[in-house]
């Protein structure tokens, strides 16, 4: 990877998180300000992207099979080690829930901008397919695990019926949006130009502030709390995770921009959400806080190096 990659395609990235981080602890804006913003986020200017975006992708190449497989493929060995390691482990079952989302969740906010800085326009269809496969799934396998061993404090609001998972999936915005784009580019339907103009805007707004808000989530005081804990979950999201995929993704036939995107897909950072969904339904809270900043940070390390050694041996 040469630098020009690492200052042009990576660190304007995560300055905006630093941005967010800065903003949030400075107290520049009050604490109530921020869920409404990441309301308008998810719900409006990450849909303005991702429909328009999806709609007029070339997905009539080999790469989707192989990268949706991939990623897919990927996250199931990560939920099967998860799941290995509880015997061995012996935590107790809120402080599992939070390691086996520090293991298989991903922060679309990150690995988005980050494909498409690194590999251009052409990445976002791609990386449309790798969300779709990966949302649902990751959504399911830690609502369920948290629905098994999360032990909330007072009364439980939380639906974990099969029909509340399913109600959850499906009213999931980024996934939604996926689906929308995925069907309107099946059936090639016809440009509408005012559309996408309004679509764009909103779209243009969508990157910089879901990367602003994945630093204002970002909490370090509670990686002291159970440091190895944090440091070998955060370790094997970050650096082993992004092998699994691009090799699997390089197995299954993948080019060579699929390959790329599936090793940043791999190496994004755990999502911020996971926190919120540990709060919610009792998993340990604090641990998954200390997972999502100690991941973003490190990522910063990590994808420059996996970077590097992607362009080196394709």
């Amino acid at each position: 990877m040469t630098p020009d990659i690492f200052i042009n395609g990576i660190l304007p990235v995560f300055l905006l998180i630093a941005l967010g981080f800065g903003l949030k602890v400075s107290g520049f804006l009050p604490p109530s300000v921020w869920g409404p913003i990441e309301r308008i986020a998810v719900y409006v200017f990450y849909p303005g992207f991702l429909i328009p975006a999806i709609w007029h992708a070339d997905l009539s190449g080999l790469s989707a099979g192989p990268i949706s497989l991939a990623v897919s493929t990927s996250l199931a060995l990560s939920i099967l080690i998860a799941f290995a390691l509880k015997p061995v482990l012996r935590l107790s079952g809120p402080t599992y829930t939070s390691v086996f989302q520090g293991l298989i969740r991903f922060n679309s906010f990150v690995f988005l901008p980050i494909a498409t800085s690194i590999f251009g326009a052409q990445a976002v269809g791609l990386a449309a397919v790798a969300m779709s496969a990966l949302i649902p799934l990751s959504n399911m396998a830690s609502i369920l695990v948290l629905a098994r061993w999360g032990q909330p404090e007072g009364e439980d609001t939380v639906d974990r019926s099969f029909r509340g998972v399913m109600a959850r999936l499906f009213t999931n915005p980024i996934f939604l949006s996926c689906l929308i784009g995925l069907a309107l580019n099946v059936v090639r339907a016809p440009s509408v130009p005012f559309i996408e103009k309004d679509l764009k805007m909103l779209g243009d707004a969508a990157i910089p502030t879901g990367l602003i808000l994945a630093g204002a989530g970002l909490n370090f005081a509670y990686i002291r709390s159970q440091p190895l804990l944090v440091v070998a979950t955060s370790a094997f999201k970050v650096l082993i995770v992004p092998l699994i995929s691009w090799g699997l993704c390089r197995l299954f036939g993948g080019d060579a921009l699929a390959q790329g995107v599936a090793l940043c897909c791999g190496a994004a950072p755990c999502a911020a959400v996971a926190y919120v969904q540990a709060r919610h339904m009792g998993g340990d809270a604090p641990l998954m806080a200390g997972i999502v900043a100690l991941t973003t940070s490190l990522s910063l390390i990590s994808l420059p190096f996996l970077l590097w050694l992607y362009h080196l041996l394709t």
